[in-house]
């Protein structure tokens, strides 16, 4: 499977189903179809995929825009912005500043704004709820249901596999800071540095 045939995938997952949970079950029953090298192949793209969009600026657009300094709900954010796709995903981690541009973005802070001003009432559905949140982190489980499904073995297998490509997850490792995300560190609080950074954003922070 190569980058491609990953994207492909993910952008039908989301035309052919319409809730979060069947999207993560067609993802599982179209991956369980193919043999074991194909899904650790997936999973390697995810990682890596993933990987790319863990960076300090898009933590500190994320934080700004969605007022959440949550270390895991950046890690699921990462998730549910590749479920948008190629385009969308790519256009945000080249430039994270883009993310203020993003339609689905605006649509939420749209729905949110409504609850806030009690234009519209929230959701008292809890499924209904989390199909609203910028986050999505059983997306990421798709790989290793299917693994299981297809190979017999647990799924630290498919850890041990797509480790053994020389690929890894998650954030970083600061030995004075623990995890954290990847690229260069600045002061997410200095104004002048998010100004010039994600100038777009900071204009968003501040009307």
């Amino acid at each position: 499977m190569d980058v491609d045939e990953f994207w492909d995938l993910i952008e039908r997952s989301g035309r052919e189903t319409d809730t979060r949970s069947t999207r993560v079950a067609w993802l599982v029953d179209e991956l369980s179809r193919r043999p074991v090298e194909e899904i650790i192949d997936y999973d390697v793209w995810w990682i890596t995929t993933h990987n790319r969009g863990c960076t300090t600026d898009l933590y500190a657009a994320y934080r700004c825009v969605f007022g959440s300094g949550s270390l895991d709900g950046f890690e699921y954010f990462v998730s549910w912005l590749i479920s948008l796709g190629r385009e969308t995903f790519e256009a945000v981690a080249d430039c994270p500043d883009r993310l203020i541009k993003q339609p689905q973005v605006l649509h939420l802070l749209e729905l949110e704004e409504s609850y806030n001003n009690a234009l519209k009432p929230r959701p008292q559905d809890p499924e209904q709820m989390r199909e609203e949140l910028p986050e999505f982190e059983s997306l990421a489980y798709a790989p290793y249901d299917a693994y299981e499904r297809v190979s017999g073995k647990d799924s630290d297998t498919l850890v041990d596999a797509v480790a053994a490509r020389g690929i890894s997850g998650g954030f970083s490792l600061n030995p004075a800071l623990g995890s954290v995300p990847h690229g260069e560190r600045w002061d997410l609080d200095d104004e002048s540095e998010l100004a010039r950074r994600l100038p777009r954003i900071a204009r968003f922070r501040d009307r």
